[in-house]
């Protein structure tokens, strides 16, 4: 395994009282753009406030970042603005019990654990696959109804059949 695009470790004691600021270089934000298959990650800002609850250490604060990406219609380039809560838990490894094959119920309140060894864990590789999350992979540019128009494609809110046509031909009328 490579290792991760943007890597932040965070020593477990003792914890930063403040919260912590993570902000990557221009050639970390080239490779998560790379990695999340957008044209580019153009800022990437995270503050996470950090607490140990005695069985894990709790993370709670907010990503921004600014991204181009492909429109999945067109596939021109257009800017997203993402603006995500965060809440992370990270677990010593082997905290986690491993059940095969089991269906499991997650509640929404629940986290993912996110399991570390030694010292230390990667704050900065969490903020990275929440960013990962937070990319909407069908992202619709500004030009999609124009491209799905031109080509002659019909959406489910586009009404269409003979009425359709009957109605737009009064319009026109």
């Amino acid at each position: 395994m490579s290792a991760p695009e943007f890597s932040r470790m965070v020593r477990l004691r003792p914890l930063p009282q403040e919260p912590v600021e993570l902000i990557p270089g221009a050639s970390e934000r080239a490779a998560l753009a790379v990695r999340f298959d957008v044209t580019e990650v153009s800022s990437l800002v995270a503050r996470v406030s950090l607490g140990d609850d005695g069985k894990a250490v709790t993370g709670e604060g907010t990503l921004e970042a600014d991204i181009i990406q492909a429109c999945a219609i067109s596939g021109d380039d257009f800017p997203v603005r993402i603006s995500e809560k965060l809440a992370l838990r990270f677990v010593p490894a082997g905290a986690v019990p491993e059940v095969p094959d089991a269906e499991i119920e997650l509640d929404p309140n629940e986290l993912d654990d996110i399991e570390y060894s030694g010292d230390s864990f990667d704050l900065g590789e969490a903020v990275a696959q929440s960013l990962g999350l937070a990319i909407d992979p069908y992202a619709e540019g500004p030009n999609a109804d124009a491209v799905r128009k031109k080509a002659g494609i019909v959406t489910d809110d586009t009404p269409s059949g003979p009425l359709a046509e009957a109605l737009s031909a009064l319009k026109k009328g």
